[in-house]
């Protein structure tokens, strides 16, 4: 085994770097019985990190005192 096979990463290490560039999940899943499409189900998700540089897409309401 080399040092990278080894070589373990935590969670939180491995979403921190997803994060930083940006996820995107596509998929579908189809329930089928007997060739009749039952439940079809797609999916499709972009999974980011919000700084300064790319702001929330969602405007921040503030709450009246």
């Amino acid at each position: 085994m080399t040092v990278v096979e080894r070589r373990e990463i935590a969670l939180v290490d491995l979403l921190d770097r997803l994060l930083a560039g940006g996820v995107v999940i596509t998929g579908d899943v189809t329930l089928r019985i007997a060739d009749v499409d039952l439940v079809r189900i797609d999916l499709n998700a972009l999974i980011s990190s919000v700084n300064a540089q790319v702001p929330s897409p969602f405007e921040i309401v503030e709450e009246a005192p």
